[in-house]
């Protein structure tokens, strides 16, 4: 549902029936399976909603990452992004350890590491975010 002055950036559908808690998303013209674990009565077909999430700011951290460093042709050949969530006291924290193959040095890790936090996701997550949930009319 859109108001005035919001704009539609991406949607996304779920859909489950019966089978324990596999889910079938999708997205952007793409499709995967989302499921919980045995150990939570799922049948572990594909990731769990948190890894799902976990993945989502992965990737944008990766790509942004790499739009940057093909722009300033830095030779560099991979970029890792590892990203853990922890449950803390006062709500949840996200790590992220970013790793490189090829030759940055100490300048250009700090640029990264400004590039990374500027990712699209990442500023979603991190900024103010409001959820509306409604049910669909028959």
């Amino acid at each position: 549902m859109e108001d005035a002055g919001m704009e539609l950036i991406e949607s996304a559908s779920a859909l489950i029936g019966r089978a324990r808690y596999q889910t079938v998303v999708n997205s952007g013209g793409h499709a995967l399976i989302a499921d919980e674990p045995q150990s939570s009565g799922g049948t572990n077909t594909g990731m769990d909603p948190f890894s799902l999430l976990l993945a989502s700011l992965a990737s944008c951290t990766v790509i942004t990452l790499r739009m940057y460093i093909d722009r300033k042709m830095w030779p560099v050949e991979e970029i890792k992004a590892d990203i853990e969530m922890f449950k803390t006291q006062t709500g949840t924290q996200i790590e992220t350890r970013l790793s490189f193959n090829g030759e940055i040095n100490t300048e250009q890790q700090q640029r990264l590491l400004k590039i990374a936090e500027a990712c699209p996701v990442h500023k979603i997550l991190d900024g103010n975010i409001s959820i509306n949930t409604t049910f669909n009319k028959a």
